[in-house]
């Protein structure tokens, strides 16, 4: 009986929410790397155990970098593995637990409650299991509906059960907002078809808008709930004028360079595209290594950006590059506060959002150095100069849990590799909460002093 005690009250002690989350992404990668490290994954040689942990990192964070062709390198074994991790780090461990726990019969405990309302809402809410639930069904119909539309075109190329399995897999890591393709080149040859682009983009935008903004829609629609929150209509807004102004951009940019003499059903599926997949999913239906700088520089922002709060994408979100945006707007307005849609925005929520990008900021600055540092070896300044974009992009890729490249994952170096594993990590999690995790909970209060200026801008 004490020893029971002890360890309750240890796990109540040191296992906080976000301890917890944290853990789980560590044992499901880890689990995930050593499977793909054992022969039956390996479809040629053997796999080295950094690149197997580099291959799981990157499909439980739902990232899409690989230093190794899924298609080729992998058995179909391994790339079933791949796609479980993928699912299950597009959702999350906890959401399946929950759900399973709950269709058992067994009931949720408190800090249970927490972790699973701190990953899809933005405020407590008595029907949380309902949405978790929903969670998972919109989930199994998405993904189902996307493989149909992907087996539609994958048939005309491809045997019946090797397309299904294609379809399955696209369908799949599209949702999910992972990037993670069997073909050598991703999805460039199909870089005209329609069915194909309309189907990613279609899959990559409703996993990349939020859990709670899809049930809050649907609700809406039922007459279940009578207005949006200002969390879902920031989202959606965000969302669109992103999309619509990357598609305009990345035209422009590209229309007398990558895209100079395509049709013009092409130049438009390939500017809308790209300018849905950096918001976390990582396909491309165009050489990324021979874009324009305009168009790197687009990517990167888009990438840093991401998707939205409690969903399968990464970066600092939509509703923060919102809410920032919003924050300045006020303040050149003279308003102390952050107003949007005849409401105000507690200051505590914005004070996070100022974190967070800093924050995200920071984490991307320190990888991207080691990348840097690590890279090169006894070459000339000159000629190593292209990795300063390179590696930017690559790092900001990699905390966006985008999965694009310019060409040079798999030319990395092992320490490299593992500061982009770190990234990615960061990235799924947040470096916020990666952060809060390792400081010990119950620390002291916050104290308040004498208040003293001093001079900034």
């Amino acid at each position: 009986m004490k020893n029971y005690v002890r360890v309750k009250n240890f796990i109540s002690r040191y296992l906080s929410p976000p301890r917890i989350f944290i853990l789980s992404f560590l044992a499901v990668i880890l689990t995930g790397a050593l499977l793909l490290w054992l022969p039956f994954s390996a479809a040629k040689g053997p796999i080295r155990f950094v690149d197997a942990l580099f291959t799981s990192t990157s499909a439980v964070c739902v990232t899409g970098l690989v230093v190794l062709d899924i298609g080729k390198d992998y058995s179909f074994a391994g790339q079933m593995v791949t796609m479980i991790l993928i699912q299950i780090g597009g959702l999350g461990i906890i959401t399946f637990s929950t759900v399973f726990f709950v269709l058992m019969g067994r009931s949720l405990s408190f800090k249970g409650r927490e972790i699973v309302q701190s990953t899809f809402l933005h405020t407590p809410r008595r029907d949380f299991l309902v949405i978790a639930k929903a969670v998972i069904l919109f989930t199994v119909i998405t993904e189902s509906a996307g493989a149909l539309f992907l087996f539609t075109r994958f048939s005309q190329d491809f045997p019946f059960w090797n397309a299904l399995f294609q379809s399955v897999y696209h369908s799949v890591s599209a949702f999910n907002n992972a990037g993670f393709s069997l073909f050598t080149g991703n999805l460039v040859g199909y870089q005209s078809d329609p069915i194909v682009n309309l189907a990613i983009m279609g899959l990559i935008v409703q996993g990349g808008i939020g859990f709670i903004v899809q049930y809050e829609i649907v609700s809406k629609l039922r007459g279940i709930q009578k207005k949006l929150s200002i969390h879902t209509r920031i989202a959606l807004i965000t969302t669109a004028i992103l999309i619509l102004s990357g598609a305009i951009l990345f035209y422009v940019f590209e229309k007398n360079h990558i895209l100079k003499g395509a049709p013009v059903l092409t130049q438009i599926l390939a500017s809308f595209f790209q300018s849905v997949t950096p918001r976390t999913a990582g396909f491309n239906t165009v050489d990324i290594g021979v874009l324009t700088n305009e168009t790197i520089l687009l990517m990167i922002v888009l990438m840093f950006i991401g998707a939205s709060p409690g969903s399968t994408g990464g970066g600092i979100k939509t509703t923060s590059a919102a809410l920032l945006g919003l924050l300045i707007w006020n303040r050149l307005k003279g308003n102390e506060d952050v107003n949007a849609f005849n409401r105000t925005i507690p200051r505590e929520i914005i004070g996070r959002t100022i974190a967070i990008i800093f924050a995200s900021g920071f984490s991307v600055a320190i990888v991207w150095s080691i990348l840097l540092i690590a890279g090169g070896g006894r070459l000339a300044p000159v000629e190593t100069r292209h990795f300063f974009v390179e590696y930017l992009f690559e790092t900001v890729s990699a905390f966006g849990t985008v999965g694009l490249s310019m060409g040079i994952t798999s030319k990395l170096n092992d320490l490299q590799k593992y500061a982009i594993v770190l990234m990615m990590f960061a990235g799924r999690v947040g470096p916020l909460t990666l952060a809060f995790s390792l400081l010990r909970g119950g620390g002291k209060k916050n104290l308040i002093y004498a208040e003293e200026g001093g001079m900034v801008g």
